[in-house]
């Protein structure tokens, strides 16, 4: 009888123990209605799923997502980090600004989102040596165009806050290698080449490149730039249907580590 009632108790302790809710999966975040309509859309031509994959975001990481803009990636990586991981958001604070607005509009969802400033870049936003993943989409030819440049510091941010061993993920426009060089930035495209070679100059090892988010239709020699494509479709309108049919830009993805 001493026993039954130890076992019962038991039992009933277990009952009584709070519930650990699974981790959500990275297929759940994505298909998560909090995500918008708009930017679920784009999915066949960002292949999300695909990426952070390559990339090796686990649930459980500290990722920072460097310069998020409108907060595509945002609104799969909140839900994917909420439970075990952590997602920081790192910008200027003017470049905050969507971020936080988003955040505060949906508190359930990005109750659990930091947010770093990065005053000047080449500055490590307090994360020195404590990050699992950097990312950062479509954001080279922005520093490269910047007045002064700064490319160089961004990659070296980055570096700055991974841990040892640490991985750098990276989507941007690409550039054909024969391409002039007077295009990269201002046009939205970089040569591949170029973005190795200033991670490279960071610290970074280049671990595999992919071409998931490759687009051979994409000549890269446009009127506006990468805008001339969708989804921002800076065409005239009687041109619009083709730049519709090639479709967003072709992209390179690329994955970088931080030596031990």
């Amino acid at each position: 009888m001493r026993l039954f009632l130890i076992a019962l108790a038991g039992l009933t302790a277990c009952a009584d123990a709070p519930v650990r809710a699974e981790p959500v999966t990275l297929q759940a975040a994505i298909a998560s209605p909090v995500r918008s309509a708009a930017n679920r859309a784009r999915d066949t031509q960002r292949h999300p799923a695909q990426t952070l994959a390559f990339f090796g975001v686990e649930p459980d990481d500290r990722v920072v997502e460097l310069w998020p803009g409108g907060g595509w990636y945002t609104e799969i990586l909140a839900p994917y980090l909420a439970d075990a991981g952590e997602l920081v958001l790192v910008s200027s604070e003017g470049g905050l600004g969507p971020a936080r607005a988003k955040a505060g509009a949906d508190p359930a969802t990005y109750g659990k989102v930091r947010f770093a400033s990065l005053p000047a870049p080449g500055g490590d936003a307090g994360l020195g040596g404590t990050v699992d993943v950097v990312l950062t989409f479509r954001n080279t030819h922005s520093w490269l165009n910047a007045e002064p440049p700064h490319a160089a510091a961004m990659f070296a941010s980055a570096f700055a806050m991974l841990k040892p061993g640490g991985t750098l993920g990276l989507v941007q426009h690409r550039l054909p290698e024969n391409g002039a060089a007077a295009l990269e930035g201002r046009s939205g495209y970089v040569k591949q080449s170029t973005v190795i070679a200033l991670a490279q100059a960071a610290g970074f090892e280049l671990v595999e490149t992919s071409e998931i988010n490759a687009n051979p239709n994409d000549s890269a020699d446009h009127p506006n730039g990468v805008w001339t494509l969708p989804p921002r479709l800076d065409a005239f309108e009687g041109e619009r249907a083709h730049y519709l049919a090639i479709g967003e830009s072709d992209r390179m993805t690329l994955k970088f580590r931080k030596p031990d």
